[in-house]
Protein backbone atom coordinates (compact mmCIF):
# COMPACT_ATOMS: atom_id res chain seq x y z
CA UNK A 1 0.00 0.00 0.00
CA UNK A 2 1.55 2.92 -0.82
CA UNK A 3 2.19 5.64 2.28
CA UNK A 4 -0.65 8.57 0.64
CA UNK A 5 -3.59 5.84 0.17
CA UNK A 6 -6.23 6.46 2.65
CA UNK A 7 -6.84 3.55 4.45
CA UNK A 8 -10.56 1.53 4.55
CA UNK A 9 -12.93 -0.33 6.76
CA UNK A 10 -13.25 -3.67 5.87
CA UNK A 11 -16.64 -5.21 6.70
CA UNK A 12 -14.80 -6.51 10.39
CA UNK A 13 -13.17 -3.49 11.16
CA UNK A 14 -16.33 -1.68 10.94
CA UNK A 15 -18.24 -4.27 13.33
CA UNK A 16 -15.60 -4.37 15.84
CA UNK A 17 -16.63 -1.76 18.71
CA UNK A 18 -14.13 0.29 19.64
CA UNK A 19 -12.98 0.60 22.86
CA UNK A 20 -13.85 4.11 24.76
CA UNK A 21 -10.59 6.12 25.92
CA UNK A 22 -9.95 6.57 29.53
CA UNK A 23 -9.79 9.26 30.80
CA UNK A 24 -6.43 10.46 32.63
CA UNK A 25 -6.80 10.23 37.07
CA UNK A 26 -4.78 12.39 38.79
CA UNK A 27 -1.74 10.74 40.68
CA UNK A 28 -1.79 12.04 44.07
CA UNK A 29 1.47 13.04 45.88
CA UNK A 30 1.94 14.00 49.38
CA UNK A 31 2.08 17.43 48.58
CA UNK A 32 -1.42 17.29 46.93
CA UNK A 33 -3.03 13.88 48.51
CA UNK A 34 -5.50 15.64 50.97
CA UNK A 35 -6.99 17.63 48.35
CA UNK A 36 -7.92 14.44 46.20
CA UNK A 37 -8.90 12.64 49.31
CA UNK A 38 -10.83 15.37 50.44
CA UNK A 39 -13.29 15.46 47.10
CA UNK A 40 -13.61 11.92 46.80
CA UNK A 41 -15.23 12.29 50.41
CA UNK A 42 -17.09 14.81 48.96
CA UNK A 43 -15.38 17.78 50.74
CA UNK A 44 -13.08 20.64 49.34
CA UNK A 45 -9.87 21.69 50.97
CA UNK A 46 -7.48 23.93 50.42
CA UNK A 47 -3.86 24.95 52.10
CA UNK A 48 -4.25 27.39 54.67
CA UNK A 49 -0.62 29.40 55.31
CA UNK A 50 0.37 28.78 58.36
CA UNK A 51 2.06 32.28 58.46
CA UNK A 52 -0.82 34.69 57.14
CA UNK A 53 -3.93 32.59 57.30
CA UNK A 54 -4.16 32.86 53.43
CA UNK A 55 -5.85 30.12 51.22
CA UNK A 56 -3.97 28.67 48.09
CA UNK A 57 -4.74 26.28 45.97
CA UNK A 58 -3.74 22.76 46.24
CA UNK A 59 -0.85 23.26 43.51
CA UNK A 60 0.79 26.08 45.23
CA UNK A 61 4.30 25.40 46.95
CA UNK A 62 4.67 28.54 48.92
CA UNK A 63 2.51 31.92 49.56
CA UNK A 64 1.97 34.88 48.16
CA UNK A 65 3.91 36.09 51.62
CA UNK A 66 6.54 33.30 51.17
CA UNK A 67 5.17 31.03 53.70
CA UNK A 68 6.19 27.06 53.63
CA UNK A 69 3.91 25.77 55.86
CA UNK A 70 0.15 24.95 55.30
CA UNK A 71 -2.53 23.26 57.17
CA UNK A 72 -5.12 21.73 55.24
CA UNK A 73 -8.51 22.65 55.71
CA UNK A 74 -11.70 21.92 54.61
CA UNK A 75 -13.86 25.19 52.80
CA UNK A 76 -17.38 25.67 51.94
CA UNK A 77 -16.62 25.64 48.11
CA UNK A 78 -18.88 29.01 47.50
CA UNK A 79 -17.35 30.62 44.98
CA UNK A 80 -17.44 33.15 41.93
CA UNK A 81 -16.56 32.62 38.22
CA UNK A 82 -13.40 33.99 38.21
CA UNK A 83 -12.23 33.56 34.43
CA UNK A 84 -13.68 30.86 31.92
CA UNK A 85 -12.66 29.26 28.13
CA UNK A 86 -14.95 27.00 26.60
CA UNK A 87 -13.50 24.07 24.67
CA UNK A 88 -15.21 23.14 21.21
CA UNK A 89 -11.86 20.58 20.80
CA UNK A 90 -10.98 17.97 22.93
CA UNK A 91 -7.68 17.86 24.16
CA UNK A 92 -7.81 13.92 24.24
CA UNK A 93 -10.30 11.20 22.74
CA UNK A 94 -11.69 10.71 26.33
CA UNK A 95 -13.02 14.27 26.74
CA UNK A 96 -14.45 14.16 22.76
CA UNK A 97 -18.27 13.22 23.94
CA UNK A 98 -18.51 16.14 26.65
CA UNK A 99 -17.75 19.23 24.10
CA UNK A 100 -18.15 21.84 23.98
CA UNK A 101 -17.26 21.96 27.83
CA UNK A 102 -16.03 25.23 30.36
CA UNK A 103 -12.74 25.43 32.01
CA UNK A 104 -12.79 27.50 34.82
CA UNK A 105 -10.90 29.73 37.14
CA UNK A 106 -13.06 30.01 40.27
CA UNK A 107 -11.90 32.11 42.85
CA UNK A 108 -13.35 31.03 46.50
CA UNK A 109 -15.22 33.05 49.23
CA UNK A 110 -12.59 32.18 51.76
CA UNK A 111 -9.39 32.98 48.93
CA UNK A 112 -7.57 31.09 47.00
CA UNK A 113 -8.47 30.10 43.00
CA UNK A 114 -8.70 26.41 41.31
CA UNK A 115 -9.12 25.52 37.73
CA UNK A 116 -11.48 23.19 37.10
CA UNK A 117 -14.99 22.92 34.96
CA UNK A 118 -18.24 23.92 34.69
CA UNK A 119 -21.34 21.72 34.55
CA UNK A 120 -24.97 21.84 35.03
CA UNK A 121 -25.03 24.94 32.41
CA UNK A 122 -24.86 25.71 28.79
CA UNK A 123 -21.72 27.38 27.51
CA UNK A 124 -23.36 30.40 26.19
CA UNK A 125 -25.03 31.23 29.72
CA UNK A 126 -21.54 31.44 31.67
CA UNK A 127 -20.02 34.78 32.99
CA UNK A 128 -17.64 35.52 35.15
CA UNK A 129 -19.02 37.17 38.32
CA UNK A 130 -21.50 34.04 38.95
CA UNK A 131 -21.97 32.11 41.96
CA UNK A 132 -20.79 28.72 41.85
CA UNK A 133 -20.76 25.77 43.99
CA UNK A 134 -19.03 22.51 43.90
CA UNK A 135 -19.91 18.94 43.14
CA UNK A 136 -17.73 15.94 43.19
CA UNK A 137 -17.14 13.19 41.03
CA UNK A 138 -15.08 9.72 42.56
CA UNK A 139 -12.96 8.74 39.77
CA UNK A 140 -10.91 6.14 41.97
CA UNK A 141 -10.28 4.75 45.01
CA UNK A 142 -9.33 7.83 47.33
CA UNK A 143 -9.64 10.28 44.43
CA UNK A 144 -11.99 12.43 43.47
CA UNK A 145 -12.13 15.77 41.30
CA UNK A 146 -14.03 19.31 42.24
CA UNK A 147 -16.13 20.71 39.98
CA UNK A 148 -18.70 23.50 39.77
CA UNK A 149 -22.11 24.42 38.80
CA UNK A 150 -23.80 27.62 38.92
CA UNK A 151 -25.32 28.16 42.89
Amino acid sequence: MKPDTPKTETAATAATPRPRPSKPVPSPSDANRPFWAGCAAGELRLKCCKACGRHQAPTRAACHCGGLAFDWVAVSGKATLFSYTVLHRAPDPAFKDELPYVVAIVEFEQGGRLMSNLVGCAPEAVHCGMALEPVFETVAEGVGLAKFRPA
